[in-house]
């Protein structure tokens, strides 16, 4: 891992990674935005990754919502065969690593990270003091989810972000109150809460999922009952 930066080629991606990228949209002709889209990559150039469900495109008429939309991947992603479905109305997808990309850079987002490390990067969304699990029950994981489904996708509370941690770790968030698991949602919290930068890096580690007493590890066949999403356990 860079010392400030995760960027990686694609020769060196592994099944099992968490991968993210950036893409960036125009509100207007001189304001631009990022939006952020993380993923599972599974192997064979594919991808699979969280999103906002079929049928709930976010209404773009004023600023706000326009603000919310570009965090939100409304792309028709391509798949270069893996064997799933590419195009669940469930939100989680399949894709080929370009479309994924769309143009954007390539970072891997860095696992079991010592605290210096941790510190260095003080973007959130980069890194994490928690140790990630073996890349088969990664890969498991995204997989069932796949045709399972992640809930309903929510920018602060269950987003790409949230899906990809719980797929390398296995630990939800009970507390939603407190918010979910991504590092950017968190980070631009703390930050505009505090408008400090001190109190910003302080949050950063306070949320970290090492250091949260709110999560728990649940098996990806139990998820849809331990979350509410169903009143039984379904999977494939």
């Amino acid at each position: 891992m860079g010392f400030l930066s995760n960027k990686i080629s694609k020769e060196q991606l592994q099944a099992g990674d968490h991968i993210y990228t950036w893409r960036f949209c125009l509100l207007n002709e001189s304001l631009c935005l990022g939006s952020f889209l993380a993923g599972i990559y599974i192997g064979d150039n594919n991808v699979i990754h969280f999103a906002a469900q079929g049928g709930s495109e976010i209404d773009t008429t004023t600023i706000s919502n326009k603000l919310l939309s570009s965090f939100v991947p409304q792309d028709s992603f391509r798949c270069s065969g893996c064997g799933l479905n590419a195009e669940n109305n469930n939100g989680v997808r399949v894709s080929d690593l370009d479309s994924f990309l769309n143009g954007g850079k390539l970072y891997r987002f860095e696992y079991g990270v010592d605290k210096m490390t941790f510190f260095v990067h003080l973007r959130g969304g980069t890194c994490t003091l928690v140790q990630a699990d073996p890349a088969e029950d990664v890969l498991h994981r995204a997989k069932v989810l796949c045709e399972t489904g992640f809930g309903r996708y929510d920018l602060l509370q269950n987003n790409c972000e949230d899906f990809v941690i719980y797929c390398k770790t296995g630990l939800v968030v009970m507390n939603q109150i407190q918010g979910g698991r991504s590092g950017p949602v968190n980070a631009l919290r703390s930050l505009l809460r505090s408008g400090d930068s001190v109190d910003y890096v302080r949050s950063k580690y306070q949320v970290d999922l090492s250091n949260r007493k709110d999560v728990v590890k649940v098996a990806v066949e139990d998820l849809p009952v331990k979350l509410g999403w169903s009143s039984s356990s379904t999977f494939v």
